[in-house]
């Protein structure tokens, strides 16, 4: 069977996936290849029947692997295989018809609007570089909903200050456009010109380190645990916290799906719709308390 290296051009060249994805993918094929040597006696991968991806499968439930975890590793491998039945390695995708976990629905945790309105106030008392630069990080998390990877990535020339926009290139390598107030264009200009002052040479990443360095993922994560932890009581505290706490208050205030989906670079409208059930529980929440009827028990 062609090699591993094969298919990771294939991912990066033809797929467009990020680093990061290729290497989730080449992971997740090692493991399933030791399995069936380690468990099965089977070397070679290509000679593995739709009984021996089920029992891996199992074997990866069995062992603890979240739902969610096993389902991402079952689509390296069918991805893998239909590749390998692509170029005419293979006949039959042994992992097509395998279908992994249920996944139980959770609705995505939120930041309520007055913790961050609160939390963001405290941060425009602070008057060093720091506190500005990650005044700006959050406020463009939480404003534009963009992942943590595209806030990284962001240069000074993907804000638009005369049309109010920043240009953000996603997953897949895809761009699109998100609108931003005016009171954001001009905090970004301002914190330009405090950050060209503090530092000489930024290679024109717009958000920087605090040597003036480009942003690392642990970096950003750092940051936002540290101020969701001041201002709100959620368990989780990452910056995709803010990119479902964008989603969900633009839906709360009447915006479309469709919208939605666009401004968070989303592929497909099933990937949005989650935010629609965060609607549905404000609504019954507030039919429940304003509604004569609702209101008396039963």
């Amino acid at each position: 069977m062609t090699n591993i290296e094969s298919f990771t051009n294939y991912l990066r060249y033809e797929r467009q996936y990020s680093v990061h994805t290729i290497s989730s993918y080449v992971k997740d094929i090692d493991q399933y290849a030791q399995y069936l040597i380690t468990h099965l006696e089977l070397t070679d991968m290509s000679l593995a029947t739709h009984l021996h991806v089920r029992s891996w499968v199992v074997y990866l439930m069995n062992n603890g692997y979240a739902p969610k975890s096993v389902n991402r590793k079952l689509s390296s491998i069918k991805t893998y295989y239909k590749y390998q039945k692509k170029i005419g390695e293979l006949l039959i995708n042994p992992a097509a018809k395998i279908n992994g976990p249920k996944l139980s629905k959770r609705l995505p945790t939120v930041v309520r609007k007055d913790d961050i309105d609160r939390g963001l106030a405290a941060l425009e008392e602070q008057d060093t570089f720091e506190a500005k630069r990650d005044l700006m990080l959050i406020n463009l998390l939480y404003q534009t909903g963009i992942r943590r990877s595209e806030l990284i990535n962001l240069k000074d020339t993907d804000v638009n200050v005369s049309r109010k926009s920043i240009k953000v290139l996603g997953k897949g390598n895809k761009e699109r456009l998100i609108p931003i107030s005016i009171d954001l264009s001009n905090m970004i200009e301002r914190y330009i010109s405090l950050r060209n002052a503090e530092f000489d040479n930024c290679d024109h990443y717009l958000l920087v380190t605090d040597r003036g360095k480009k942003m690392y993922p642990k970096f950003v994560y750092g940051k936002v645990k540290r101020w969701l932890s001041g201002v709100s009581t959620v368990e989780k505290r990452s910056p995709h916290i803010l990119r479902h706490s964008f989603a969900t208050h633009l839906a709360d205030n009447g915006a479309e799906l469709n919208a939605i989906k666009e401004l968070l670079g989303h592929a497909s409208l099933a990937a949005t719709q989650i935010y629609t059930h965060n609607s549905i529980e404000r609504l019954k929440d507030v039919y429940s308390k304003a509604h004569p009827r609702a209101a008396k028990k039963r």
